[in-house]
């Protein structure tokens, strides 16, 4: 038991003291936390809808190597705020502009995994001159019907008591931001202009970009991200086998192979 007590107090002391060491930026109506970590090159990490920065944790140690690592929350996730309870993946876009507008940083590459893959479709749309290179996992151009029939079905009483648990420790809010993050998930079931991006649309895109997708991705069938890569003048499409919607772990040989291939394209490496 005083083990087990010792490695608690120890797991979140480590993430207190790394709270710490992050910061906020006020814009669009939000404050924004976000942590750095590392120098060189700035590359943005943005996380998918519901989680947050600690999703990018397991892989710093790598990207460190490489690049300035700038790992935000999204609107009203984590220590961000969201006092307006509204997410549109168009508002999250804008409050990631003001975050590298506050941070002086121009042109930058990035990294994006499910919401935070569509708020990069977002910016690059909307400023083709800033984003250098992009890596686009678990993404979409739009909400087909099978995932409005999800994002319909999400309440709290549905999850698990371990989701549960986990949520609160990454949501200093608690079960109330839990439910606002929830009731905004649902709410997306009825947007059809927030994620609508035809072909010309995504033909404007200069970044480089690669598309990453799990064939039995429960949220968006494979022949999005194949639109996408048709559509994307300089882009290249990795379609996982036998894979969902989440990030692969770090560990194994499928997490090696997925860091190491992004390092590779982030690098230029890829022609």
């Amino acid at each position: 038991m005083k083990s087990l007590f010792f490695t608690l107090s120890l797991f979140f002391a480590i993430n207190t003291l790394a709270a710490q060491n992050g910061r906020f930026v006020e814009t669009n109506g939000v404050s924004i936390y976000y942590e750095e970590h590392g120098s060189g090159e700035p590359l943005l990490l943005l996380h998918g809808f519901t989680m947050t920065h600690e999703i990018w944790k397991p892989y710093i140690e790598d990207l460190v190597e490489h690049y300035r690592l700038i790992i935000p929350d999204l609107r009203g996730h984590g220590r961000s705020t969201n006092p307006s309870n509204t997410f549109t993946h168009k508002l999250s876009g804008e409050d990631m502009y003001g975050l590298m507008d506050a941070l002086e940083i121009e042109n930058f590459k990035a990294i994006g995994h499910s919401s935070g893959a569509m708020t990069l479709t977002h910016m690059a749309t909307k400023d083709t001159t800033r984003i250098a290179s992009m890596v686009l996992i678990g993404s979409t151009t739009y909400f087909p019907e099978a995932c409005r029939v999800i994002q319909r079905s999400v309440n709290m009483e549905s999850m698990d008591e371990n989701w549960f648990n986990y949520m609160k420790h990454l949501h200093p809010g608690g079960e109330e931001q839990i439910r606002k993050l929830l009731g905004q998930f649902r709410g997306m079931a009825e947007y059809y202009d927030d994620m609508n991006f035809t072909t010309p649309y995504l033909s404007t895109i200069t970044a480089e970009t690669l598309i990453i997708h799990g064939d039995r991705d429960e949220f968006f069938p494979v022949d999005i991200p194949a639109q996408s890569y048709k559509a994307i003048q300089n882009s290249y499409l990795w379609i996982i086998p036998n894979f969902g919607h989440s990030m692969p772990s770090p560990e194994g040989a499928l997490g090696t192979l997925f860091m190491e291939n992004i390092i590779m394209f982030l690098d230029g490496q890829w022609n």
